[in-house]
């Protein structure tokens, strides 16, 4: 399988973007300059396996996803870490009020 430098540049950027990251907050995040960021958003230059890792925590998303576009259920660590505050007798109720949002969500798609 290959992989285009261009079509992942693309989804740093997206996802710098929507992160409301600049360009340099991001390039610090991840221990590289805004330059070199700027090469892999434009797809000019690739990038270590130490900085796809560094680039998938600070954009929260997965290595997979950076790389090929395809999302993974990967539930963000402040819903985890939110959900852990919960006691496991709490956990039945908080499962039953995620699915009345979750059906609330659905609904106002349509």
């Amino acid at each position: 399988m290959s992989y285009s430098c261009t079509d992942i540049g693309f989804r740093v950027r997206h996802l710098r973007e929507s992160n409301n990251y600049t360009r340099d907050v991001l390039a610090e995040k991840v221990d590289i300059s805004a330059k070199f960021l700027y090469e892999i958003e434009t797809g000019k230059k690739g990038f270590t396996v130490e900085i796809l890792y560094k680039l998938s925590k600070a954009l929260n998303v997965s290595s997979d996803y950076i790389l090929t576009g395809n999302e993974m259920n990967k539930i963000p660590d402040k819903m985890v870490d939110t959900l852990e505050c919960f006691s496991p007798g709490q956990m039945g109720r908080v499962q039953d009020i995620l699915k009345v949002v979750q059906k609330m969500c659905v609904e106002n798609e349509a």
